[in-house]
Parts: C-alpha cells; sequence; structure tokens
C-alpha cells in the first residue's frame, strides 16, 4: 500500500505539473539538449541505512546548467521527491562549477555530464523482502546561446533486503567522480574575510602539515552578488598564508556576518593530488591582521612589495571610524533642524522657550533636559527597531516607517490634531509642546518630553548633509555602535535648544512674549495642515485615490472629536461633562481610526514604471533598475541617479529648487546623460541595496556616472542647488550618446 501511495503521489504531481516529461524504473530522458536521468549507488536498499541518489546531466556541447549561485544569470537545478512513508531526503550535494564567460556575464554551471548527490534515509522498521519506489521531480534551465526551461519526473524501484547494498557498477565512476568535486572541510586551514567598497578578499593560512604551495585558486561564493563575477580573481602569497582579492560587486548590500563558499585549486588543500574544493565559511571583519602582507605572487618564493589589506579594506568608505562617525552625526542632527519637515514643529518648541524669558532659569533648564530626553528616547528608539529588523532580514532604511500606509495615517492624524490645537479647537497646551505659561515643577515635562519624541517623528522623511553618510556606516557595525551613533544624531538635534535653555543669557536675545505669539501659532497650524495634504499625497502614491478618501472621512471625524474635546472637555467644563466629552472624543476619534486602519494594506514592493518617474518638467526619468544602469553604462553612456521617494520633504525641495530648473534640464539634453529615478516611497529591497553601495540607508542620494562602466560615480551633496548640478554635469563629455 505505500508503495502504491507513492506511486499515485507521484503521477498526480506529474499530472499537476503537465508539460514534463516522465521516466520510470531508471531509464533516461531526453529534453532539449540533454539527457537527465535518476540513478542510485546501490542495486538495493537495507532498512535505517542512508543511501545515495543522484540527478545525472548530461549536456549536448556547448550547452550547460546552473550550479546552486548561477552568478549573473541563470537558475540552480531544483529536485522535489516523492517518497515512501518514513523515507528522509537531504539537500543536494553540488559539485563545485566551472566559470562560464560570456561578453561581460559569467555565470558559474557545469558543462558535459555532472551528478548532483542527495542522500536518502528508509525507516528502520522497513521490512525486508519487498521493494520501494522512490520518485522525483526535477527542474532546470539549460543554456548557451540561448535559455531553455526544462522539466522531468523520474522513478526507480528498488528492493529492501537486509544484507549490506551492493554498488550498482554502472554507476559506480560516476559516483566516484561527483564526490572528488565536492567540497569538503579540510580541518588546519584559518579562512579570514575583510570587504571594501571595491574589495573583497580571503586571506587562507594553512595548517603546519600542509606539504604543498598554492599556485592558483578561485572562489566561488554562496552569497548572491557577492562579488564581480566577471573580473579575475588574484593570488598573492603572505607570510602567513594565501590572499585572494575580488572585485566587490556594485549591487552587494550591507557587510555579511559571515562569507561562505567554495574555494578551489588545482593544486590540493592537502597536497598534490588530494581535495580541489574545500568549503568555505570565513568570519567578516573590516580588515584582516596587519600580518597579512603580501610577499609575492602565489607560487613564487621572492619577496616583493609589502601591501597587506589591512591598509585598503575601508580606505574607501567615506567614514573612516566610529568617532567621525559621531561627529557627523552630531553635526547633521544639528543640521536636521533647518530642514523642512522638522522646522514647523521646532518653531512651536521656540516659543516654550520665549515664554520663559523672563522665567526661573532653573524650569527652562529641566524643560531643555526633558526635551532633550525625548529626541534621545525616540531616536535610540527607532535605532533599535530598525537595527532588530534589519537583523531579521529586512531590507530597510532610514525612514522605513514612512514606506508604510498605516504609519502614514496615524502620522497624518497625529498632525492634523497638532494644527488643531494651534488654531485652538482643543488645548493640549503645556501638555504635549511646552506652549503654555504654567510650567510649574510639577506641569508641562511630560509635554516637552512628548514634543521631543514629535520632533524626532517628523524629522524622519528628512536627511540632512553629514547624516547620510553617518547612518549608512551606523547600520554597518554592532548593535552597541549603531545605538550610539543614532544617539548622537538626536543629542546634535536637540543640542541648540538645550543650550538655549541652559544658558540664560541667550533668552534676552529672543523676542519679549507679547499677543504676537498667538498669531505666529495660529500660522504654524497652517503649516501643519499642509503638511498633512503632503502626507495624503504620499499615501495616494502608496496605495490609491479611494483610502484617501477613506482617510480624509477619518479626518473629519478627529475634528468632530476635538471640537467636542475643545467646547465640553476642557477644564472650565464641569466634571460630568468633561468626562462625558473626553470619552466622546476618545470614542470617535479611536473607532474610526481603526476602522480605516483595518482597511489599510501591508506595505508592498513599489510599482516602478515610467509613468511614476516623470517628475520634472522636461526630463522623462526612467525606472531605476540595476540592471538598468549597468546596461547603460556598458554602452558607455553618462547616467544620473535620483534615489528619492515621495514623504522625503528634501527630496521634494531639491526636485523643485535643481532638477526641475530649466538649465539644468538643457544640459542633460545637450550631454545625452540619462536620468534614471530609484522612487523609495514603498519597500524596494532592490533600491535598499544600491542604497547600501554607496554606504547609505537613507534619501535623498544623488549619483552621477560619467562614462563607461570603469568611471568612479560622483555623489553630489545631500541638498542641491542648480550651480552644484551644472558644475557635476561639466565632468560629463560633449560626446555623450543621446539619451532617445
Amino acid at each position: 500500500m505505500k508503495s502504491m501511495r507513492a506511486t499515485l503521489l507521484s503521477l498526480a504531481i506529474l499530472f499537476a505539473i503537465g508539460a514534463g516529461t516522465w521516466s520510470v524504473h531508471g531509464q533516461a530522458v531526453r529534453t532539449d539538449y540533454m539527457e537527465t536521468e535518476l540513478v542510485v549507488e546501490t542495486t538495493s536498499i537495507k532498512p535505517g541505512q542512508p543511501f545515495w541518489a543522484g540527478l545525472r546531466m548530461k549536456m549536448d556541447e556547448h550547452w550547460h546548467t546552473y550550479w546552486r549561485n548561477p552568478a549573473d544569470s541563470g537558475l540552480p537545478t531544483k529536485i522535489h521527491w516523492t517518497l515512501p512513508d518514513g523515507f528522509q531526503a537531504g539537500e543536494i550535494n553540488w559539485p563545485y562549477p566551472q566559470k562560464i564567460e560570456l561578453d561581460i556575464l559569467a555565470s558559474y554551471g557545469y558543462e558535459g555530464e555532472t551528478l548532483l548527490l542527495v542522500e536518502i534515509t528508509p525507516p528502520a522498521d522497513l521490512a525486508p523482502g519487498g521493494t520501494v519506489d522512490v520518485g522525483a521531480f526535477a527542474s532546470w534551465l539549460v543554456c548557451a546561446d540561448i535559455c531553455l526551461p526544462g522539466e522531468s519526473g523520474y522513478q526507480v524501484t528498488l528492493p529492501v533486503s537486509p544484507d549490506a547494498p551492493q554498488a550498482d557498477d554502472r554507476w559506480t565512476d560516476l559516483f566516484t567522480r561527483t564526490r572528488e568535486n565536492l567540497p569538503v572541510a579540510v580541518p588546519g586551514w584559518h579562512v579570514e574575510a575583510a570587504i571594501s567598497d571595491s574589495t573583497v578578499a580571503l586571506h587562507a593560512a594553512p595548517p603546519e602539515w600542509f606539504p604543498g604551495n598554492l599556485t592558483s585558486a578561485d572562489f566561488y561564493p554562496y552569497n548572491a552578488d557577492l562579488i564581480d563575477y566577471i573580473s579575475p580573481q588574484k593570488l598573492e602569497k603572505t607570510e602567513t598564508g594565501y590572499l585572494l582579492t575580488m572585485r566587490r560587486s556594485g549591487f552587494y548590500t550591507g557587510r555579511p556576518q559571515q562569507i561562505t563558499g567554495v574555494l578551489v585549486s588545482a593544486d590540493g588543500w592537502r597536497g598534490p593530488g588530494s581535495e580541489r574544493a574545500m568549503a568555505v565559511s570565513a568570519v567578516y571583519s573590516d580588515e584582516l591582521p596587519a600580518a597579512v602582507a603580501v610577499i609575492g605572487p602565489a607560487g613564487s618564493g621572492d619577496v616583493s612589495v609589502v601591501s597587506g589589506l589591512a591598509a585598503t579594506a575601508v580606505s574607501g568608505d567615506l567614514v573612516s571610524g566610529l568617532w567621525q562617525a559621531l561627529l557627523f552625526a552630531l553635526v547633521g542632527g544639528m543640521i536636521l533642524n533647518l530642514m523642512p519637515c522638522v522646522l514647523p514643529v521646532l518653531s512651536i518648541k521656540v516659543l516654550g522657550f520665549i515664554h520663559q524669558a523672563g522665567d526661573d532659569p532653573a524650569k527652562a533648564r529641566r524643560h531643555g533636559l526633558v526635551f532633550t530626553a525625548g529626541v534621545l528616547v525616540s531616536f535610540l528608539a527607532l535605532a533599535a527597531v530598525l537595527i532588530a529588523l534589519r537583523a531579521g532580514g529586512e531590507q530597510l532604511g532610514w525612514g522605513f516607517q514612512l514606506q508604510s500606509p498605516a504609519f502614514i495615517v496615524v502620522l497624518s492624524v497625529i498632525i492634523f490634531m497638532f494644527g488643531l490645537s494651534l488654531f485652538g479647537v482643543f488645548e493640549i497646551g503645556t501638555s504635549l509642546v511646552g506652549l503654555g505659561g504654567r510650567m510649574d515643577s510639577g506641569s508641562g515635562l511630560g509635554g516637552s518630553f512628548l514634543s521631543g519624541v514629535l520632533a524626532t517623528v517628523v524629522a524622519t522623511p528628512c536627511t540632512a548633509p553629514f547624516m547620510g553618510v553617518a547612518l549608512g556606516y551606523a547600520l554597518t557595525q554592532s548593535a552597541v555602535q549603531s545605538l550610539a551613533i543614532f544617539g548622537f544624531l538626536g543629542l546634535g538635534m536637540a543640542l541648540p535648544y538645550l543650550t538655549l535653555s541652559s544658558v540664560p543669557v541667550l533668552l534676552r536675545y529672543v523676542p519679549k512674549p507679547g499677543a504676537w505669539m498667538e498669531s505666529f501659532k495660529q500660522f504654524m497650524g497652517f503649516l501643519m495642515m499642509a503638511t498633512v495634504v503632503w502626507l495624503l499625497w504620499v499615501l495616494n502614491l502608496q496605495t490609491d485615490p479611494n483610502l484617501v478618501a477613506l482617510v480624509m472621512v477619518l479626518l473629519v471625524l478627529v475634528a468632530l472629536g476635538s471640537w467636542i474635546l475643545g467646547r465640553w472637555g476642557g477644564i472650565a467644563a464641569g466634571s460630568r461633562s468633561r468626562i462625558a466629552a473626553r470619552a466622546a472624543a476618545a470614542v470617535i476619534i479611536i473607532a474610526s481610526m481603526v476602522t480605516v486602519l483595518s482597511q489599510v494594506p501591508a506595505p508592498a514592493k513599489a510599482e516602478r514604471t515610467a509613468a511614476a518617474t516623470t517628475y520634472s518638467a522636461g526630463l522623462e526619468w526612467e525606472p531605476f533598475s540595476r540592471q538598468l544602469v549597468r546596461d547603460l553604462r556598458t554602452s558607455g553612456k553618462s547616467v544620473f541617479v535620483d534615489f528619492t521617494a515621495a514623504w522625503c520633504l528634501s527630496c521634494q525641495v531639491n526636485k523643485r529648487v535643481a532638477l526641475s530648473d530649466s538649465r539644468v534640464v538643457e544640459q542633460f539634453e545637450t550631454l545625452g546623460v540619462v536620468p534614471v529615478q530609484a522612487d523609495w516611497t514603498s519597500r524596494d529591497p532592490e533600491i535598499t541595496q544600491a542604497l547600501a553601495e554607496f554606504g547609505r540607508n537613507s534619501v535623498p542620494l544623488y549619483v552621477l556616472y560619467t562614462g563607461g562602466p570603469d568611471s568612479e560615480p560622483e555623489i553630489l551633496p545631500e541638498l542641491l542647488t542648480p550651480g552644484l548640478v551644472l558644475d557635476a554635469l561639466q565632468k560629463v563629455e560633449s560626446g555623450s550618446a543621446a539619451i532617445r
């Protein structure tokens, strides 16, 4: 019965897949340009004793299939097993591949004949004397100048015997050759890894007993997009071993905790004639030990140039160490106060200091410290969430919460209510933003703390000069160092207000309190409403107009609840009236928010279309992809990449002020520079990876590639002017190819 169930399940899988072919009793299957077959190493199996099966693949001349990491192009072969009850199949054991080059691309794969091995374990209680059917379904991609997908089903019938299984002579040589090409762990070898902006390096220190001398080695990484596959790898001898350097892929993100893959050397890792493929799991570091100094080409005994990776591993980084990153974060945080997303809220905070000009300086200091605490706690909490999500595999960066439509809705409501309070619809005074005059020792401190929290929340759409570099460095370091950098960023943002509140003499230079403060407060309310309009625009780009209309209804209900709160829930109202009004306002606001949030879709990857990327008059922006940028550069064209987001106010200002300037547009067209927009409004892992390539995790970022594929990119400042862009474009040769 078990055999019958397995057979029926195999046929059901085949029927569901449809187009595949089918092999019964181990017969070879001929498909486009290759022959495949399910083979078993033994002629029988024994209960509880693992046995080896494999997919034999024999390609026609000039055709190839792919390894587990196919490199620049291709797909790895997959095998799905159909086994009797109690049987367990392991993972594919991949022989080391060969490098297959085609023009500017390289792939890892197999030509000729190969065998993909899998260990299968039968249950110990399997009854001897019968037979079992082992089925599999395989899919692959076979390529030469063109590529063709292929698939087939297989089934072999094996007798179950209590005796030791005997080898099947037909496949003994094939299994032996395959095992010789499987990566193995070689005790005694110590491998370390380091990555710079342009280089990946492995240092392999041999054991004392190693009798050989390596003259060549190649690394095949399991990590996708780690290295530039087509570029040659260079092996050099060091004082303590061998250094293999490779060009880093321009699209690899972050710093891996480990670099895994296969090191292949014809010289053998235990000496001549031994295993050629060594499995590698190298711990990553920013630099290799200083003892790793190159003393000559691999295979030679001559001492030549002394140059270690320790001097060059991070030489390309814009931030050379933690202290510089902390300084950049502090300065960037101070400049952040001038960004359009932060200025309105902090202008309100300044009013609190103005009101305190004639008050007790000790109270001003307390409120300044509490405001700073609110900023710091918020930045550290945001950093902790970001670090935790990235550790879990999420591709996120600064401002990641604004890629969530639900967060946009909540933020819109908060800022809308803040604006209503500034108009006087209801009073939150010192309890939220530190505006009121009753700032005695017990009242208003919570408001100062919350104003620091609010300032942090509205700051996330902006990136100030120095800040992007610091944050990019932060998220490649340990959690403690990352939190320290985020803390200094928050300290920089709060520093002007902490200084103003801590040095009483400075309060003499601010305007005197008066009726003008009420007018100023109401004017700031209009800026808050403008911010809400902008957030609704962002929401429309992320979702659809129906949700935006629903949020507008939500804001009307929030306004109703706020009006009830202000009309009957104030301190002057009676106790019963106040309680009833506050309860009614809470029910209206909370119930309407819950209803709307239940309709908000989960964050999704952005749909990059040309229509969505035409935002500057006179320029038609191409939607970003790594392949597009690579192709354009390979063809010799200059490329300008704008990493942007609708929720990034700095990006929108740069767009209006610089990128839409008629002189800039004319220069783009004259020089044939291709404008490419990387829209990060919604989550997009590919754009996150591209940002990480430049040591960034925030927008805006502006990158100009001038000329061919080997040209170094130029990174423009976060704040653009037409003059800055025009100066950068002067480096583009006037003979560049036209865009269209």
